[in-house]
């Protein structure tokens, strides 16, 4: 089942990182061909991404790409993860109504990335600490 259309990207192995990193914006959703609730999501996403033309939106099919849902430790499908600047802002299982995912997009969007990069940097030293 091809998922490329105009506005939303089918992200494998190969093209993951050129196409997400130093992308300011991106919602990817994870999901499979068998996966009846990933189906009724999709065009919801499209919908979502022809509004949103200043947005990457990309899908992975995680049974064509187990590698990419195995990084982002993908348990559920569909599973929507949303970057801003290379961060995960957001990562939710479950399919998403129109106005839940505008709500969510419009509360990524309005994010002080500046403040989470800070509280990043935190959890990354706590984490760090905690290791050693």
């Amino acid at each position: 089942m091809a998922t490329d259309t105009p506005d939303v990207l089918e992200l494998t192995k190969d093209n993951f990182v050129s196409s997400i990193n130093g992308h300011p914006f991106a919602v990817i959703d994870f999901w499979a061909s068998w996966c009846g609730p990933c189906r009724s999501f999709a065009p919801t996403f499209a919908a979502a991404a022809a509004r949103h033309p200043e947005i990457r939106f990309a899908k992975v099919d995680t049974e064509a790409q187990p590698e990419i849902a195995a990084h982002f430790r993908i348990r559920s499908i569909p599973t929507l993860m949303i970057f801003r600047e290379n961060i995960i802002v957001f990562a939710q299982a479950g399919a998403l109504s129109p106005r839940a995912l505008d709500e969510v997009l419009a509360a990524a969007k309005d994010l002080d990335m500046e403040t989470v990069r800070r509280e990043a940097s935190a959890a990354d030293d706590s984490a760090k600490t905690a290791t050693t």
